[in-house]
């Protein structure tokens, strides 16, 4: 089936549709936070952007590592779209609790709707990823998740422009708080579509320690080898994906020099990148199964990596005379942040463009294939839990990024040195995926 038949098709559309604004609304959110923390709350509360950014990250990404389990046996003791509706329905209240926070102010009220709003997509995950293979056809579901892909960086993409220019803007918080509600309502209503599921093992024991159940879950993962391999694959994109777009506030500032918008800019290219990739992918494999482009996606994302790095070296000195050249000679300006319109006025503002769109567009190559292999490798009984198993690791992933990313800040690395530390980590992955893929996957 051709992508516009499978967005028209009931088997996938109310399921695009309620993971699209999940997944727009926790980016919004999110976004929306972490400008109005840098750009506005940092300074009144004397706290550190730097951390608090990477805080944030980390506090997000914990329920995925905590509730991973409990989410894939829930998937498959029970029927799934009713745990979806049930979803959507917290989404809704914690959407209403996020507008309360907003009015007051209150930092730490904020945080905390982030981590749930961690967890609400926690729960979600599976769900999405282990119905694909049950209402699509198998040379529906390289597409299937294609689209998924594709739409989830899109919602990031939109989700993340909306929080960020509404934010800062004249009642944004409260413009911010109706209009997140309102989407989580829209995801409710399209729950209430999403076609029933099989169950996938209703004899599942739930159990209150998450550790071990953690454990047991990854099991599923370990079981098999070509599943395994693909799980690592994909946590390692989630690690770099989380990378740059957590950080990309903080290179905005220091090292472009730019502002809100230059942020909402990178995120636009990247996120765009992604979605392309993705869409890419799918005609390039002809619904074919296999995972022979992604090493070619591997490597793409190492070279554009490292010239990202390169680019901005020489790129703040380009930045301030940009700044600076309105100045009589020898007289020092107050330096102000750089708008879109500037930054494009700058000699390389091209070279980071396009190393921002490649290194997500090859990503996007990579990462497709991936899931597929995960869903058709994985017997439909296990499948949830095995998905879950994917959430630990990508979890696991992203938390270890923001710890490194923190002790390298304490190592006083700036934004850029570790951009370039992860294209360097990216070349021993490729190299891993080589031998991983030769000899196990195709």
């Amino acid at each position: 089936m051709r992508m516009p038949a499978l967005l028209k098709s009931r088997r996938f559309l109310p399921l695009f549709i309620t993971q699209f604004f999940g997944a727009f609304n926790d980016n919004a959110f999110k976004n929306a936070f972490l400008i109005w923390f840098t750009f506005d709350a940092a300074e009144k509360n004397s706290m550190d952007p730097a951390f608090m950014v990477t805080l944030a990250a980390a506090i997000f990404i914990l329920p995925f590592f905590l509730f991973s389990a409990t989410a894939g046996n829930l998937s498959d003791k029970y029927e799934k779209s009713q745990i979806a509706k049930i979803v959507k329905v917290v989404e809704v209240l914690l959407m209403l609790a996020a507008a309360i926070f907003f009015y007051f102010e209150n930092v730490f009220g904020l945080l905390l709707i982030l981590f749930f709003m961690g967890a609400h997509s926690t729960f979600f995950g599976p769900i999405k990823y282990s119905l694909l293979p049950e209402h699509l056809k198998k040379n529906e579901l390289l597409a299937g998740n294609g689209l998924i892909e594709g739409g989830t960086f899109l919602a990031i993409l939109t989700g993340t422009i909306f929080g960020g220019l509404i934010i800062l803007g004249e009642n944004g918080k409260f413009t911010l708080s109706f209009f997140v509600v309102l989407f989580a309502l829209i995801g409710l209503i399209a729950s209430f579509y999403i076609p029933k599921s099989l169950v996938g093992d209703s004899d599942i024991k739930l159990k209150i320690n998450i550790f071990s159940d953690t454990l047991k879950t990854l099991n599923f993962a370990h079981n098999n080898v070509k599943v395994l391999i693909a799980i690592i694959g994909i946590s390692w994109f989630w690690l770099v994906g989380a990378t740059f777009l957590t950080q990309f506030p903080l290179y905005t500032k220091e090292i472009i020099g730019g502002n809100e918008e230059v942020v909402t800019f990178f995120l636009t290219i990247f996120s765009i990148g992604v979605a392309a990739g993705s869409v890419v992918c799918i005609k390039l494999q002809r619904g074919e199964i296999n995972t022979r482009f992604v090493p070619y996606g591997c490597l793409g994302m190492t070279v554009f990596i490292i010239d990202f790095y390169f680019v901005g070296v020489g790129y703040m000195d380009a930045a301030s005379r940009i700044l600076y050249e309105a100045c009589s000679p020898g007289v020092m300006c107050g330096k102000t942040l750089l708008d879109v319109n500037n930054f494009l006025g700058t000699k390389d503002s091209w070279r980071v463009i396009f190393d921002l769109f490649m290194i997500s567009f090859c990503a996007g190559i990579y990462t497709v294939p991936l899931y597929t292999l995960v869903q058709s490798q994985t017997k439909r009984q296990y499948l949830a839990r095995t998905i879950a198993a994917n959430n630990v690791y990508n979890a696991l992933f992203m938390v270890i990024s923001s710890l490194a990313i923190l002790s390298l800040y304490s190592l006083d690395f700036n934004v850029l040195q570790i951009f370039l530390s992860v294209g360097v980590a990216n070349i021993i992955v490729f190299l891993l995926i080589i031998r991983g893929l030769g000899k196990n996957i195709i």
